[in-house]
This record gives structure tokens, sequence and C-alpha cells, in this order.
């Protein structure tokens, strides 16, 4: 695992419920069980915090971490854990550019950004998307300044092309299909085995707290593989839908050890009032998880 994208899968999974900033050595402590070293935290800690996605807070000797917006860490978690996929509005949104050459570099940053959210591309400067996203977009259009450049219509059909068109044109769903395989593949063995261990009182907190990180940070890659779509618009027997049931099963046979283990090393602030969410960092899914 990658520092940075580690730091991600914790702040997502477990400090965003405990009042959102984490004392340094507690992080370098939970991320030494993934053989990471302390350089490397502090070494990673100071690149994001240059690149606005942490911000660091001084309480005495001691420096205190938190995600800032830029670190999107709340939409992520929205999306890893959204209840199900939602019935499709029969809108396209569809997204065209077209951004001088001296503003490459912007126009990189929001084709990759426009991506994570679910859009596919039709053509070089044209993207669409079946998801409900028109606030999201524009909001990310007004922050960096490039209303000039970006147009962002919905039409109910493309005239020239039918749905199913549009589908195999913007994304590679067996691509993403081999991906979730691939997942099951993996952790349905490991599933057995959790399981066998937690019925004969085996499983020690912190192996829960590892194994749920590992799949947590495995699963969050369909954040940038999988578009989300509309139920309506998946083809049937998606494959998905058992891959994030198996998710589910790991995620709660591991769920209360692992927090337990986390909250053994977890340090606060002392001079903010940590509201603790124990409820949601066990079940982020609710009531209805697929």
């Amino acid at each position: 695992m990658k520092p940075r994208s580690l730091m991600f899968t914790l702040y997502g999974e477990y400090i965003k419920y405990y009042g959102g900033e984490i004392w340094v050595g507690s992080l370098i402590e939970l991320m030494k069980q993934f053989g990471i070293s302390e350089s490397s935290v502090r070494g990673a800690l100071f690149r994001m915090v240059q690149n606005h996605l942490l911000e660091v807070r001084k309480v005495g000797k001691k420096s205190y971490y938190s995600a800032t917006s830029k670190g999107r860490v709340d939409e992520g978690v929205n999306r890893v854990y959204a209840t199900q996929n939602h019935i499709w509005d029969q809108q396209w949104r569809i997204l065209t550019y077209s951004f001088p050459e001296e503003k490459r570099e912007i126009r990189n940053k929001i084709r990759k950004e426009l991506i994570w959210t679910g859009f596919g591309n039709l053509t070089n400067s044209t993207l669409v998307t079946p998801n409900p996203v028109e606030d999201q977009v524009t909001e990310m259009i007004k922050a960096n300044g490039i209303e000039e450049y970006v147009f962002l219509f919905t039409s109910s059909s493309i005239v020239s092309h039918d749905n199913q068109s549009i589908i195999d044109i913007g994304w590679d769903l067996n691509l993403v299909r081999d991906e979730y395989q691939t997942f099951i593949d993996k952790f349905t063995p490991k599933f057995e085995e959790l399981r066998e261990k937690a019925l004969n009182n085996t499983l020690k907190d912190e192996e829960c707290f590892i194994e749920k990180t590992v799949l947590v940070h495995e699963y969050r890659k369909f954040l940038f593989q999988d578009p989300g779509f509309p139920r309506d618009l998946l083809p049937e027997g998606w494959i998905g839908i058992k891959a994030r049931e198996l998710f589910w099963n790991i995620h709660q046979l591991l769920s209360i050890p692992s927090i337990r283990y986390f909250e053994s090393v977890f340090e606060g602030a002392p001079d903010r009032e940590i509201h603790i969410e124990r409820d949601k960092a066990i079940n982020p899914f609710g009531e209805i998880y697929i």
C-alpha cells in the first residue's frame, strides 16, 4: 500500500467518525501495521499538507492532522457505502469543454475528476453520465473558475445513438466486471477463513483491523472504475451486486473488533471535544446496504 492512499482509507473508514483529526503518533502506529515506516508516514503527511489534502495543527509539542475539503473524504465514503443503485431519471448529463493549450494542466485535472465522478468519454472533449451530479459538477466548475471553458447540459435522449451505444462508447463495463470477479475470487476464501476464526473465537482485534482496512482499501478502488450506473442501465445479473454483498459480509464480521483496536491507538487533540460516531463507524451502510 502507498502511504497517501492508505491515509485516505484510514480517514474515511475510522478517523472521520472520531472528530476527523488524529495525533501523528497514532497515525504512525496504525500505519506500522501495514509495513509503512515512520519516515514514510511523515514524508507523505508533509506532501499532503503541501497539496492542501490535509491540514495540521500544533497543540503543545504534538501535531494533529485532519482532512481538508479538497481531500474529498466524505464524498468517497458516501460513494463506498451508498445504499443502492438508484432508479434512472431518464436524463443524460453532457459536459463539453474547450480549454486553450496554456490551460492544459487544469483541463487534465478536471477531466480526471469527472472520470472519478462517474463520467464516460464520448469524444476527447465531451463526457457524459446518467447520474444526477449537476450540483457537484457546477460546484467544481465554480471552484476552479472555469465557467468560460465548460458547458453542462441535460438531455432525455441522444438522437444519433441509443442508450446502450452510449454506454458502450463511454465505459468498459467488461473490464469493471473482470475487476469485480478478481475481488470476489480473492476475498471469498478470505471470508471463509475469517468466519471460521470468528466461530472458534481466535480472531484478534489487531488482525481484524488489518483485514478490514485491506478490504476497504481494495474495494475503494472501484470508485475509480465503476461509474455507479442507475439499476435500469446495469447489465442483467450485474456482478457488482455480488461483490458488494461479499464486501458487506466481511466488513460487518470484522467491524466491532477493528474499531476496538482503532480506539486503543487513537488519540485526538486535548483542546477539542471529540464527537464520536461509533455506531456509524461500525455500520456505515445503514439499514439497507445494496
